[in-house]
C-alpha cells in the first residue's frame, strides 16, 4: 500500500486543528479488516471533533470521520474477504481510532457490517450514522408499541441529518409527522419529505412548561434535549414514546416524573454508538428494505474530499441541511 491522503486532527499548544496529510500503512490503527474507503459523510459530531468546538476526540492525532463505506482489501477475520463491500460506523471510529476521512482505514472486524443488498456504497453514507440512528430510534419506538394509528409523531431538529431521515422514514411508514423546526424558510423542504404539519420553535413559549399539558403526540424523535424535550414530555399522549437521540440544544432536562407516571410515557435512550450484533446488522437490513427513506437522494449531496474542511463551520452554525456525502475514493 502506498501512502494515502487523510484529514488528520491534531492539537498544538492546546488548540485543535485539522489538515490534509499523507500517511502510510504503518500509521493505520490495529484491526482485522483493512478497507479502501469509497465514501464518508459529515455529521455534527465530525464538525465538533475536527474543530475542537466539542471535546469529542479522545486521542490525538486522529483521522476524523465517524462513518465510512468501502471495499475490503485485506481481512484476518473469516466473516470478510477481499472485495467485500462494507460499512463501518460508530464505536471509536473518528474519535479514538482513525476514521473515514482517509483513503484507507483499518478497523476491528466487530465494527464492520456487510453492505446490505439494495444499498450502494454511496447510499450507505447518505444514510450513515444519522440514518442508522434515526432507524434505530424508530425500531425501538415500534418495539415499545408505537404504530401509525396511535396518533401523530413529532420530530424536532427536522432539517438536520437525523431529523430529515426520521421524518422521511416515518412518513413512508404511514405516520402523521409533525416537523418542529426553527427554520420557517425550510417548510417546503420538510413537506417534500412527508411532513404533514410544520410547527415553528419560535411559536412555543418554553418559559412556561407545565408538568402536564394537553396530550398531542403518540411518538417523538428528539434531537435537541433541554427545554424542547421537557415540553415534548409534557405534551405526550397516554402511553406515548419518546426516542431521545441528540442534545443539539442542551444536555440538561428539567422536567417532572408526571408524564412518565400519570401517562405512562416512555423515554427511550438511543445509543447508536456501541450497539452490537445482531441488532446492528438487523437495523442496516431494515434501512435497505422497509425503512429505506424514499427521498434519500433529495436530501443528500456529494462533495469532494478537498472541500470537506470548509463544511465544518456550516454545521457548527446550525446551517446544515440534510446529508453530505464525502467522496473519498468513489465506488
Amino acid at each position: 500500500m502506498d501512502s494515502f491522503k487523510a484529514l488528520l486532527i491534531e492539537t498544538t499548544d492546546g488548540k485543535v486543528h485539522n489538515s490534509f496529510v499523507q500517511l502510510d500503512a504503518s500509521r493505520l490503527d490495529p484491526g482485522e479488516v483493512t478497507i479502501r474507503v469509497a465514501y464518508s459523510s459529515v455529521n455534527y459530531k465530525d464538525a465538533l471533533a475536527a474543530t475542537g468546538a466539542g471535546k469529542i476526540i479522545r486521542r490525538f492525532p486522529c483521522v476524523g470521520g465517524i462513518d465510512l463505506s468501502g471495499t475490503v482489501v485485506e481481512s484476518r477475520d473469516p466473516r470478510f474477504k477481499a472485495g467485500d463491500p462494507v460499512i463501518a460506523t460508530s464505536f471509536d471510529i473518528g474519535v479514538a481510532h482513525h476514521g473515514g476521512y482517509a483513503e484507507y482505514a483499518r478497523v476491528p472486524a466487530d465494527w464492520v457490517v456487510p453492505l446490505p443488498d439494495g444499498l450502494s456504497l454511496y447510499d450507505a453514507m447518505a444514510l450513515g450514522t444519522a440514518g442508522f440512528t434515526a432507524a434505530l430510534g424508530i425500531v425501538r419506538m415500534e418495539e415499545n408499541g408505537l404504530s401509525p394509528e396511535k396518533g401523530p409523531v413529532i420530530v424536532n431538529g427536522a432539517t438536520g441529518g437525523v431529523g430529515s431521515l426520521a421524518l422521511d422514514m416515518l412518513a413512508h411508514r404511514g405516520y402523521h409527522v409533525v416537523a418542529l423546526t426553527g427554520k420557517e424558510s425550510e417548510s417546503d423542504y420538510l413537506r417534500s419529505l412527508g411532513a404533514a404539519e410544520i410547527l415553528l420553535r419560535q411559536d412555543l413559549d418554553l418559559s412556561k412548561i407545565r408538568p402536564l399539558d394537553s396530550g398531542r403526540w403518540a411518538g417523538a424523535v428528539d434531537n435537541l434535549g433541554g427545554d424542547i424535550l421537557a415540553w415534548i414530555a409534557s405534551t405526550m399522549l397516554q402511553g406515548g414514546t419518546i426516542a431521545s437521540i441528540g442534545l443539539a440544544s442542551s444536555m440538561k432536562l428539567n422536567t417532572t416524573v408526571m408524564p412518565f407516571i400519570l401517562r405512562g410515557v416512555s423515554l427511550l435512550g438511543v445509543d447508536s454508538g456501541y450497539i452490537r450484533e445482531p441488532y446492528r446488522t438487523g437495523v442496516w437490513q431494515r434501512l435497505a428494505t422497509d425503512l429505506r427513506p424514499p427521498h434519500l437522494e433529495r436530501m443528500s449531496r456529494k462533495v469532494a474530499f478537498e472541500s470537506l474542511p470548509a463544511l465544518f463551520d456550516e454545521y457548527l452554525a446550525g446551517k446544515a441541511k440534510g446529508r453530505v456525502v464525502v467522496e473519498i475514493g468513489g465506488a
